[in-house]
């Protein structure tokens, strides 16, 4: 199976969250594929703007792991999807933020469950999987 780890699961990974820690490291155990496809720049610039260099070397070390953080360029069929996602949410009178879209669509694309702690932000989008490693 691929995950796809949302900006806030690696974040809870960081800080550190047993829950996470103990769900990623299952998920290695087992050769799934975990992938951090948008957040990478969510949690870089995040880094920057809060110089954050020890965040950051975590998370380096994090993404340099054999089979965990592999980033995922997104295809011009994860863009068209990412125009549906957002046609269907605004027909719903709903929005969520362009990365967020754009990391859904990714996932609806390739098959990816969306690993997040804010499953009711993405709840709304037909077809997503989604599961939630916090708890």
């Amino acid at each position: 199976m691929i995950y796809a780890l949302d900006t806030n699961i690696i974040i809870h990974y960081l800080k550190p969250n047993p829950n996470v820690h103990q769900n990623m490291n299952n998920a290695i155990m087992q050769g799934d594929d975990l992938v951090p496809i948008i957040v990478d720049y969510e949690l870089r610039r995040g880094f920057r703007i809060q110089h954050a260099t020890r965040k950051e070397a975590a998370y380096e070390i994090l993404a340099n792991q054999a089979g965990c953080c592999d980033i995922v360029e997104i295809d011009i069929q994860s863009w068209y999807r990412a125009e549906q996602v957002y046609s269907d949410l605004y027909h719903k009178k709903l929005t969520i933020g362009e990365l967020d879209i754009l990391i859904a669509a990714l996932c609806l694309e390739k098959g990816y469950t969306l690993v997040t702690n804010n499953t009711k932000h993405f709840q709304h989008i037909d077809g997503l999987h989604l599961v939630d490693w916090t708890m």
